[in-house]
Parts: C-alpha cells; sequence; structure tokens
C-alpha cells in the first residue's frame, strides 16, 4: 500500500456556538506532506479547528479543500483521514496486531495485504515483535506508537493529532516527540498536529500556527517565528521575551540574547543597569530577574558553563544587547 499526502486549503472557515465565535475567519494553507502544528493556549480554538478538518465539528462558515476538492460536507469517516487522540482510544481486548489491523479490516482488505501492512507499522514505529501483546501490557510510550501505527496503516492523505503526548512524563515525551518526527520524514504524509506545549512545537514542526481566540495570530517556520515574533502575544506565547519600550514602539528581547557583567564592566550602545533579584540554576542555564529602574523586571538567561559562580541577589550589573536583538512589534497590546 503507498502512502499517500493531501494539501489542505482552508478558506475563510468560521465556527459559532451562538454569540460565541470558537474559530474565527481562518484562512491557512497546509502544504502537502508538511508537519504543521496549531500551537496556543486553551480557549485559543485550535482542536475545534481540528475537529472541523476531521468532519467531526459542523462548520458554520468556509470551506475546507483536500487537494482542491471541498470536503465541507462529507461525513468524517469519507474523509479517509487518520485521527490520534491523547487517550490513545486503542481497543483494550484487541492485540497489537489486531489493533493496527482494525481500519483495514473494516475496508475489507485480503488477509494477505492486511498482515503484511501490519508487519511494516510495526517495523515503522519500532514494535515488532509486540504484535501479541495486549495494550495493558505496554508502556505508555508504546500505547502512543500503536495508536499512530492504527492511524498510519491504511495510508490517509492527512494524519490529524490532538494532543497526542499530553498524557506522557517529560522524558518519554521528548523521546516520542523524537520517534514522531522521524516516522513524519519516513512516510511523508501531512501531519496537522496540536498542542499548547511550545518545545513539541518548536522541535518537530515544519512551520506552527500560533492561535489566540479563535484567530491566527502569526504563521510561520519555528525559526522565524522565534527570532521574529509580530505580535507580543506571538513573543510570548513561544518562547519567554522582556517588552522594551522606545519611542512609541515596543520591542520584544529575548532573555538569552542579552549579555551581563557586573556593574561598569560592559559597554556598547544598548545598555541599562540594574540589580540582581534572583537567580535560578536550571542546569545548563542561569536564570537571572534584574530590577532595572523604568522597566520591568529584566529576565536574563546566561550559560552557566560560560559564567562561572553565579552573582548573587543585591549585585548591581550592566546588561547589554545589539541593536539586532530587539525586535520591533506590529502591536502595543502587552
Amino acid at each position: 500500500m503507498t502512502n499517500t499526502s493531501g494539501s489542505l486549503h482552508l478558506k475563510s472557515l468560521s465556527k459559532r456556538y451562538g454569540a460565541f465565535t470558537a474559530v474565527d475567519n481562518i484562512d491557512l494553507h497546509i502544504q502537502r506532506g508538511e508537519f504543521l502544528t496549531l500551537l496556543g493556549p486553551s480557549g485559543s480554538g485550535k482542536t475545534t479547528l481540528l475537529m472541523m478538518m476531521a468532519g467531526f465539528q459542523d462548520i458554520t462558515s468556509g470551506d475546507i479543500l483536500l487537494d482542491g476538492a471541498s470536503i465541507a460536507h462529507t461525513p468524517a469517516e469519507k474523509r479517509n483521514f487518520g485521527m490520534v487522540f491523547q487517550g490513545y482510544a486503542l481497543f483494550p481486548h484487541m492485540t497489537v496486531q489486531d489493533n493496527i489491523a482494525y481500519p483495514l479490516s473494516v475496508r475489507h482488505r485480503p488477509k494477505a495485504e492486511i498482515d503484511a501492512r501490519v508487519a511494516e507499522m510495526l517495523d515503522l514505529v519500532r514494535l515488532t515483535g509486540f504484535a501479541k501483546r495486549l495494550p495493558k501490557e505496554l508502556s505508555g510510550g508504546q500505547q502512543q506508537r500503536v495508536a499512530l501505527a492504527r492511524a498510519l496503516c491504511f495510508a490517509p492523505p492527512v494524519l490529524l493529532l490532538d494532543e497526542p503526548l499530553g498524557a506522557l512524563d517529560k522524558k518519554l515525551r521528548i523521546e516520542v516527540q523524537a520517534q514522531l518526527k522521524d516516522i513524519h520524514q519516513r512516510v511523508g504524509t501531512t501531519f496537522v498536529y496540536v498542542t499548547h506545549d511550545q518545545e513539541e512545537a518548536l522541535s518537530m514542526s515544519d512551520r506552527i500556527v500560533i492561535m489566540q481566540n479563535g484567530r491566527i495570530e502569526q504563521v510561520g517556520t519555528p525559526s522565524d517565528l522565534y527570532q521574529n515574533p509580530k505580535t507580543a502575544f506571538a513573543a510570548s506565547f513561544l518562547g519567554k521575551s522582556n517588552f522594551l519600550h522606545r519611542d512609541g514602539a515596543v520591542f520584544a528581547l529575548r532573555p538569552e540574547k542579552i549579555d551581563l557583567a557586573p556593574e561598569g564592566k560592559a559597554s556598547g550602545s544598548n545598555k541599562v543597569t540594574g540589580t540582581v533579584q534572583s537567580v535560578t540554576y536550571f542546569g545548563a542555564v542561569l536564570k537571572y530577574q534584574v530590577d532595572v529602574p523604568g522597566l520591568d523586571l529584566i529576565e536574563v538567561d546566561v550559560d552557566a558553563w560560560r559564567s562561572g559562580q553565579a552573582l548573587p541577589a543585591g549585585t548591581r550589573v550592566d546588561l547589554t544587547w545589539a541593536d539586532s536583538a530587539a525586535v520591533r512589534l506590529s502591536d502595543q497590546s502587552l
């Protein structure tokens, strides 16, 4: 069975519940074979948007095109999309093999084809040898990989993933992130992924859609969004930013782009002096909170291995940064 991949075009897509607008006039083109992540806080509309793509939520207005053809009124089961949920949704009484085979079984595919495809999927998710186990005999990460294999086994044009790693602990989540990215690269299927986790979005995505209040705040590659946020919300939600007010404009300044030195030990065109309020050790990074008169507390990230002994609270320090480090924002809302 050949893996396929589809492009999606969301055109003026909206979802309203009475007077409440959950998704507000979304226009978005999802490219064939890309890994696109919908990122935003709870209530931003990202899951509702995903459910509209899946066909589980009716559309109030707008259209959804799959490879140029409208599927806005196509029932969910006819869209042929793969779906992976946070809760895995595996059949507890079925073996791993039977769980993965299920979508092909209900499509009445020949047994030889099903067996071959299941074997291929087990290899893809690195679970060869687990075919006869029940879900309860697997770890959370293994169950998630079974759910992924089941969603991919019938070669859907699009795979939709709704917070699929939310139930995993941090260490396991990081491991599965790497596996998921590798699987995407190997199969080439279009992935649309929903999360509120910034690290997940940054580490796996080709592009990220930052959402707030049912609208798209900004779209771009992880690097573009992190280095060049356009709004205060984008700058603060994807990573941490300090906000500076200059000449009627607002600038975002990432903590790691600020140099910190004892007072009188630094020079540069962009320099302010303040007092260390606190310093917190995070292994590779020392996070300083510096009180600068006329500004909010400034957060500064310093490589712990380079800085040596941390400067204690009460130390007077100079903060400097390059002109290019501060990014001018297009809005003034903080």
